[in-house]
């Protein structure tokens, strides 16, 4: 049985190689959005930019998210929790490094808060309760798990998880851990932009297409047509 990370690189060589062209052979099935309540408490400063670190599963689908999300500057597919020299998409997907795969997000605070891309992240950009996986993708590098860049984020974002817990809102406990942020390390550039650039993959079409509609459908007043895009060039 191919692992995760075997099956996908497969995958990717078929639709590069134009063997595959659309998604009847790979239906794993999207997640559904759930609609959440904004956090009762939220960040508060004066600042213009600011980052974020948000682990949710396969990045492309998660960056394609908060490319299109009002006040975001700018979300780098990466990796977070383990160490600089195992920070490489290979050996991540070995699942044994600490790493999950991550999205740096910066944005404009005065155009859109911390505790609304939460909002986003829990409610449309993954699903917080599958441990280890999402979807398809299995292992702890598939890991839901925020990586507070300061005291403020860490206690708007554990406020947000007791909040959404006592709701009971999803159908299962929220699983997603706060972790120790100790740097961010940008993945390869095939992996920037994919979504955008690659919006007939088997994958994207199933598993991230349908996540960048509910952001729309949901949060309208949020979403942004044009993605901002870490390539020069990208199309959009």
């Amino acid at each position: 049985m191919k692992t995760p990370f075997t099956w996908r690189r497969t995958l990717l060589g078929l639709a590069a190689a134009g063997v595959i062209g659309h998604c009847a052979a790979f239906s794993f099935g999207g997640e559904e959005a759930v609609v959440i309540p904004p956090p009762a408490l939220d960040e508060t400063t004066q600042a213009h930019s600011e980052k974020a670190v948000f682990a949710g599963g396969c990045f492309w689908g998660v960056q394609g998210v908060f490319q299109h999300v009002k006040g975001v500057k700018k979300a780098v597919s990466g990796y977070a929790g383990g160490a600089a020299n195992t920070a490489r998409y290979e050996r991540v997907s070995d699942g044994d490094t600490g790493h999950a795969e991550s999205v740096e997000v910066t944005f404009d605070p005065a155009q859109v808060s911390y505790g609304t891309l939460l909002q986003i992240y829990f409610s449309v950009a993954h699903n917080p309760t599958e441990l280890n996986r999402q979807g398809p993708d299995s292992g702890t590098q598939y890991r839901s798990a925020i990586f507070p860049e300061n005291t403020e984020q860490q206690r708007v974002a554990k406020a947000y998880i007791a909040q959404l817990n006592t709701a009971h809102l999803f159908n299962k406990p929220i699983v997603t851990t706060l972790e120790t942020y100790n740097g961010f390390y940008p993945a390869e550039d095939e992996h920037q932009d994919f979504l955008t650039e690659h919006p007939t993959y088997p994958y994207i079409v199933i598993n991230d297409l349908p996540k960048v509609a509910q952001l729309k459908q949901l949060y309208p007043e949020r979403y942004q047509e044009k993605p901002v895009l870490v390539k020069a060039g990208s199309s959009s």
